[in-house]
């Protein structure tokens, strides 16, 4: 933190410090503030003075926090956290580049309160960057979003409509934990009532959220981004059942969680799993895996294969181009 603050400029950060971090020690509040922990109490107490209700609790859990009903002043950037926030929001959604896009009309909004000098980078920044979409990202409804993570919030089980990405739909009781981002994807992870088992669903392809008067209480110790990467590849229409022809220790790296779970075969192994699109896990996910192997199952994944070799077997069916005699009025060499 810069040194040549203000004395008032540090009570204002010292503020904006209670706001975010309620319970924060004299000691955090200090090294925040770059002071001794004698001064940061000097500016809790210049916060007091003004009418501002800084509450303190003494013991192992106590600390500093801003009491009930303060009125804040407008939130306040500086340069580089402006500029990362313009560059966190192009990254994870480059439409935002267009006024015309929802988030980029938010976005023009934060950037036109900001003060002159930090909103010209913030503006010249979004202006002049160009990000490349991620073909593979998906944006969920902001509404359908808010509604699961109200429900998570209050841990109430929703009924929950869904649209697969074979187009079939179903509904599903369910219990929501997380919603946790990954690759540009956003996932709801649950338990079903349905199947009776943990789920991942893609949040871009619930239809419609159904609160109900149930509540619930997720696992205890859950981390929801390790168990949605152990989950992702469950659950689906279509069973998968893969051998290959090498140990799992040199397959594992080369397998992505959607596909399954590996598990070793003597000296192979084997991936369990299951799909919704059975084609683009023989033609994007399974060629990638530098190693021999053998469908086992199911029947949609096999045939998704055959038609897969069948399209390559006849790329190489005539002569090769080069042993092609050139026609009439050809200008080749």
């Amino acid at each position: 933190m810069p040194t040549d603050l203000s004395p008032t400029a540090r009570a204002l950060r010292a503020m904006e410090i209670l706001r975010t971090r309620p319970g924060v020690t004299a000691g955090e509040l200090a090294a925040c503030l770059g002071v001794t922990e004698r001064a940061a109490r000097r500016y809790v107490g210049i916060l007091r003075e003004a009418g501002i209700p800084v509450e303190s609790a003494r013991g192992p859990y106590g600390g500093y926090r801003l009491g009930r009903g303060t009125k804040l002043p407008p939130v306040a950037f500086t340069e580089p956290e402006a500029l990362g926030l313009v560059m966190a929001v192009l990254d994870g959604q480059p439409a935002a580049a267009d006024v015309g896009d929802l988030v980029g009309a938010a976005l023009g909004k934060v950037i036109r309160a900001l003060p002159e000098n930090v909103g010209r980078q913030a503006a010249a920044l979004r202006e002049h960057a160009s990000a490349a979409p991620d073909r593979f990202a998906a944006r969920p409804d902001p509404a359908i979003t808010s509604a699961l993570v109200a429900a998570i919030a209050d841990r109430r089980r929703v009924v929950v409509s869904y649209r697969s990405e074979s187009g079939n739909e179903w509904e599903a009781e369910v219990d929501p934990w997380a919603v946790v981002v990954r690759h540009g994807r956003w996932y709801l992870l649950c338990h079903s009532h349905r199947a009776d088992a943990i789920r991942t669903y893609r949040v871009d392809r619930v239809r419609q959220v159904q609160r109900s008067t149930h509540a619930f209480e997720p696992p205890d110790g859950l981390d929801p981004v390790t168990a949605l990467e152990e989950n992702l590849g469950t659950g689906w229409e279509f069973a998968t059942r893969v051998v290959f022809d090498a140990p799992l220790a040199e397959v594992a790296p080369w397998i992505r969680p959607p596909m399954g779970r590996l598990e070793p075969s003597g000296d192979r192994c084997v991936l369990v799993g299951s799909t919704s699109n059975p084609t683009m896990y023989a033609q994007e996910w399974l060629p990638n895996v530098p190693f021999p192997f053998r469908v086992e199952g199911g029947p949609e994944l096999r045939a998704a294969v055959t038609a897969l070799a069948s399209r390559l077997a006849a790329a190489l069916a005539g002569p090769p181009m080069d042993d092609v005699t050139p026609g009439p009025g050809s200008d080749r060499p």
